[in-house]
């Protein structure tokens, strides 16, 4: 009995070593990237699609895995009705018609998949590139800071005057439920409209917090990877994988939470607009917003942000590689236990923003790593960052600066089939000093 009673405590020992050592970035006693994940979806058959789906779906319908769906044109789940996608169910956009699927407001999709049965949307090309079709648009009632009731008719040019009615979004409900994504793959989305510019993966439009966002996984999108504009979500264990665009952008009074995901960027795969890890804002335009309403607002904690450059100083002299995170003014961002690896530099201010106590008392950047980044904490067009550094680089923010190799520095980055960006146990050899 003492011998078993030693044995449960080191275990318990082992397992909080763990924890505690890869508090910074992703976290979890195993690789929750494992099984539901692909990053190499070029090589996957889905199959070729057997029923299609195609117009307004107003009464509740259940997707069944034993079919491979072909999604036409602008699909709305409207009327209330909810729309259920069994665990492994395959969808693919079709890219002629700029297949999109749009949960109105009051309707509901489940789309709750497994970790070894994930639900995928994907591309009906043979050879599939960013922005084949358009992506998943999740329109609520919670509220936004801009007047009035909001839309997005602007990325269905060609909508009938009797659906415009669908495409609305915004009220007062921050409690709200529009379902749950989990287990789910959004892949090769983003098709540009005329006038409107590129889809993105997943738009989430004043979405209530009761809605489930979990284990969702966005590659190759030709728009942003997920995009919020105001409401509440919760985004837990997200995968933005080699967007053109922004991996995480969150506009219009959006009150949220990221925690523990996992951004992949390539230099050579962006967009001439910009493109970040994470965007944060609280409006496009001023004339757009009521200022007696909440600007943007993001808690993130244990996110991993890493550029995959082979050559990052050739990269930053080739202007490929920008910042991996930046704030626009009256928006604010609570950054806590995150990686940040190989930017250019890691954090970008809008130079609208006085550097002051007051604004940088809603930027809090804290218990960071900051690894092989050039340069860490900046106000655009201003390259004196002494107020900063002094700032952030004060020992009771716990910062830590590292320059080692993004290969020694996560447990496995070069598996295309199961890689791990967690940080590696005992390797993080940094200091409080950039």
């Amino acid at each position: 009995m003492k011998n078993f009673t030693q044995i449960i405590c080191m275990f318990l020992f082992i397992i909080g070593s763990v924890s505690a050592q890869q508090e910074k970035g992703i976290v979890g006693i195993n690789n929750w990237l494992n099984n539901w994940t692909e990053f190499d979806s070029k090589s996957v058959d889905y199959g070729e699609p057997t029923q299609i789906l195609a117009g307004n779906i107003a009464q509740d319908m259940t997707l069944s895995k034993k079919y491979v769906y072909r999604l036409m044109g602008s699909v709305f789940v409207i009327n209330n009705a909810t729309l259920t996608i069994e665990p492994g169910t395959v969808i693919i956009g079709d890219y002629e018609s700029k297949a999109s699927l749009t949960i109105s407001r009051g309707s509901k999709i489940i789309a709750d998949g497994e970790e070894t049965d994930p639900i995928v949307f994907t591309s009906n090309r043979g050879f599939k590139r960013s922005g084949d079709w358009g992506g998943i648009i999740i329109l609520g009632d919670a509220p936004s800071n801009k007047f009035g009731y909001s839309s997005v008719t602007s990325y269905h040019p060609q909508i009938k005057p009797s659906n415009y009615e669908y495409t609305n979004h915004g009220g007062d409900s921050l409690n709200g439920s529009s379902g749950v994504l989990k287990y789910v793959r959004i892949e090769y989305a983003g098709k540009r409209i005329k006038g409107a510019g590129n889809f993105n993966g997943l738009l989430l439009a004043s979405v209530g917090n009761q809605t489930t966002l979990e284990n969702i996984m966005v590659s190759y999108s030709a728009g942003n990877s997920i995009e919020v504009w105001g409401g509440g979500v919760n985004l837990e264990k997200i995968v933005s994988y080699k967007s053109n665009k922004n991996d995480f952008k969150f506009n219009y009074g959006a009150q949220c939470q990221l925690y523990n995901a996992l951004a992949i960027r390539s230099p050579y795969v962006s967009n001439s607009d910009g493109s970040r890890c994470v965007l944060i804002k609280s409006y496009d335009k001023k004339e757009e917003v009521d200022f007696s309403k909440k600007g943007t607002s993001v808690v993130a904690q244990n996110l991993t942000l890493i550029n995959n450059s082979e050559n990052l100083k050739s990269d930053i002299e080739s202007n490929l590689v920008k910042e991996a995170v930046f704030i626009n003014q009256n928006a604010s961002l609570e950054l806590n236990k995150s990686v940040i690896s190989g930017f250019n530099p890691a954090v970008l201010l809008d130079d609208k923003i006085i550097i002051n106590q007051e604004n940088l008392q809603k930027i809090k950047i804290t218990e960071m790593y900051f690894n092989n980044c050039n340069g860490n904490i900046f106000t655009r067009n201003n390259w004196n960052n002494e107020d900063l550094e002094n700032w952030y680089g004060n020992r009771a923010f716990f910062n830590l600066y590292s320059r080692g190799d993004v290969a020694e520095t996560f447990i496995n980055v070069e598996s295309k089939k199961r890689p791990d960006f967690r940080l590696r146990i005992n390797r993080i050899m940094a200091s409080t000093d950039d």
